[in-house]
C-alpha cells in the first residue's frame, strides 16, 4: 500500500500496489502493520458497506464523539464517489478545513479518516457501493455530524445534491 498525507495531519490517500499477471491482480488493502509502522489506528471493530441508487447522493458529515471517537476507511467498491474528511479537532492547524479524494471501484483509493474528523461523500454516478472499516463499534449517543452546506467549512462538491437524508440536511450551523 502506498500512504499519502493529505494538507490535514493523520488524513491518507492510500493506493493499493496491485500485483497483476494474466489472471488479473491481488493486492493487500490492509495491514495491521503498515498501518502501526506510521503510527495509525490498527484496531478495527466493525465494517459496514452502503448502496446509494441515484447520482449526487449526499451521505455525511458525520463523526462519534469521544469516548466512542472512530477511526475510518473508506473504499468505493462500485462506482464513483466524491469523498471528504474535515478535521474537527479544535487544536489542529487545520481546524474546519477539509480534503477530497476521488474513490472509484477502478482506482481501487481508500481515505483513511482519524477520530476527532467528520466524514462523508457524494455519489458521481448511480449504484454506488462504499465499504467502510472501523475503529470503533456504532454508539447512536455518540453519534453527532455537521452540515454538508455549512459556510464555516466551504465544502466545493462537484455535483448537485439530489438526495441527502433529512437528518444530514438538518444540523445546524456549526458553532
Amino acid at each position: 500500500m502506498i500512504f499519502e498525507e493529505t494538507k490535514i495531519a493523520g488524513i491518507f490517500k492510500i493506493q493499493l500496489e496491485p500485483v497483476s499477471d494474466d489472471r488479473g491482480f491481488f493486492a493487500r488493502s490492509w495491514c495491521r502493520k503498515e498501518f502501526e509502522t506510521r503510527g495509525l489506528n490498527p484496531h478495527l471493530a466493525q465494517c459496514s458497506l452502503s448502496f446509494s441508487k441515484r447520482k449526487g447522493t449526499l451521505r455525511g458529515m458525520h463523526y462519534q464523539l469521544a469516548p466512542h471517537a472512530e477511526t475510518k476507511l473508506i473504499r468505493c467498491t462500485r462506482g464513483s464517489i466524491f469523498d471528504i474528511a474535515l478535521d474537527l479537532r479544535p487544536a489542529s492547524p487545520t481546524f474546519k478545513e477539509w480534503t477530497s479524494a476521488i474513490l472509484t471501484a477502478e482506482n481501487h483509493h481508500m481515505l483513511y479518516v482519524p477520530e476527532g474528523c467528520a466524514h462523508g461523500f457524494l455519489t458521481l454516478e448511480d449504484d454506488c457501493e462504499v465499504f467502510y472499516q472501523m475503529s470503533e463499534f456504532y454508539h447512536p449517543e455518540s453519534a453527532g455530524g455537521v452540515r454538508w452546506d455549512d459556510p464555516a467549512f466551504g465544502i466545493v462538491w462537484p455535483v448537485e445534491v439530489k438526495a441527502i437524508s433529512s437528518r444530514d440536511a438538518s444540523y445546524p450551523d456549526f458553532a
